[in-house]
């Protein structure tokens, strides 16, 4: 493994080993006791479905996130999902997405026979704009998906005035970003997810609020909604053995809520460590030609669920071989735009087969490790690394 120089070329920094993405084993460590004495509890319980650990869950989400109502589900596909169903689009129905996000995204619009109207995003912070969606609204649009992309929230203000004025519904694709913060022109502040009519949250293990397993929530502020979405997940019924319309069938299993409660009063310091790592990053990755690091909007804080970096040139590739050859892993986010998925080939409404910002992201965006369990000296071995590409 070979031996990056440093900062300033001069000192040689000695190989770290072992280097994760995310470091789940690390942040289980951390709390092992009170993780492992929340499982046994629900095993000797009995209670495996809807027990006490969920209701406390979704007692627990509802004060964090300032949202009315949360209702847990299995994962974050369903999640949005049952959104759509709940708010009762039909087939041939516009929805309105980000073209570059995960593919769950758009997924469960043509899922349901709905039309993903695939948008570009800003090339800076990755998120979906008023601006790009205004121009494809129809009078089949129905609803818009903001993915609060890489762990800060979209601009939301003008997309909320947007759809107040085309009477569109809003449900917010939270996966990335549980914990941070949207500030409005008011100096009001509110968390992300509980902007819009819905929002969406994925618990995998690798977010920054990960389960051990499988698990989602929807949240909502308004009764009716969340009456019908607690509806759709539960076989479509509100009383046993009666159902209303065709639901599914989604829901949080009361051990992922077990761990899930050890790890919610952490989630600001999981939060507030991602940032550090970042800023270590943005210090010490400036002055490179070709890298951009991640950009940082004004009225959203950042929670680092991923640190984006741009390299143009052509040499992304290069990097993460160099990268890898070093020991350091590191991901592409997203490398293919959904309009060139041979899923969506011929779904899209608006048509489209290619859209700048999307097609140069997906060219030259590359992840670093992130997580809350750094040391300095692997943040300074992954810099070091990067600079020596350079």
């Amino acid at each position: 493994m070979a031996t990056p120089t440093a900062k300033d070329g001069s000192a040689q920094l000695p190989p770290v080993t072992n280097i994760q993405m995310v470091d789940l084993k690390a942040q289980y460590l951390a709390m092992q006791d009170e993780v492992d004495q929340a499982i046994l509890d629900v095993v000797r319980s009995g209670a495996f479905i809807n027990g006490p650990t969920v209701k406390q869950f979704q007692a627990g989400l509802e004060e964090f996130l300032g949202a009315q109502y949360v209702i847990p589900c299995a994962n974050g596909t369903d999640a949005l999902q049952i959104a759509l169903m709940a708010l009762g689009l039909k087939p041939g129905d516009e929805v309105i997405v980000p073209a570059f996000t995960y593919v769950a995204s758009a997924e469960i619009i043509a899922l349901l026979r709905l039309s993903p109207v695939m948008v570009d995003v800003d090339p800076r912070t990755f998120n979906i704009r008023a601006e790009d969606i205004e121009a494809v609204i129809t009078p089949k649009t129905k609803a818009i998906i903001p993915v609060h992309m890489f762990g800060q929230s979209c601009d939301m203000e003008p997309i909320i005035a947007l759809a107040n004025k085309h009477s569109l519904h809003i449900v917010e694709d939270n996966a990335q970003s549980i914990g941070a913060t949207y500030t409005f022109s008011d100096g009001q502040s509110v968390r992300t997810g509980a902007i819009g009519d819905i929002g969406c949250t994925s618990f995998y293990p690798s977010k920054n609020l990960g389960a051990y397993g499988d698990g989602g929530a929807i949240n909502t502020n308004k009764e009716k909604l969340a009456e019908e979405i607690r509806k759709v997940a539960n076989h479509g019924q509100n009383r046993r053995y009666y159902h209303d319309v065709v639901g599914c069938n989604s829901r949080l299993d009361s051990i992922q809520a077990a761990v899930l409660n050890c790890k919610l009063p952490r989630l600001e310091g999981y939060c507030d460590r991602r940032r550090m790592a970042a800023d270590y990053y943005d210090a010490n990755l400036q002055g490179l030609d070709g890298l951009l690091t991640p950009a940082r909007q004004k009225n959203s804080t950042h929670v680092f669920h991923q640190y984006t970096l741009r390299i143009d040139g052509g040499r992304r590739d290069a990097l993460q071989e160099h990268l890898k050859a070093a020991g350091i892993p590191s991901m592409i986010y997203y490398p293919v735009p959904l309009y060139d998925q041979e899923a969506f080939r011929g779904t899209a409404a608006n048509d489209i087969d290619f859209l700048p910002v999307t097609d140069m992201l997906c060219k030259e965006v590359i992840s670093l490790p992130m997580h809350s369990e750094f040391e300095e000296a692997t943040l300074a071995y992954i810099v070091a690394t990067v600079r020596n590409f350079f």
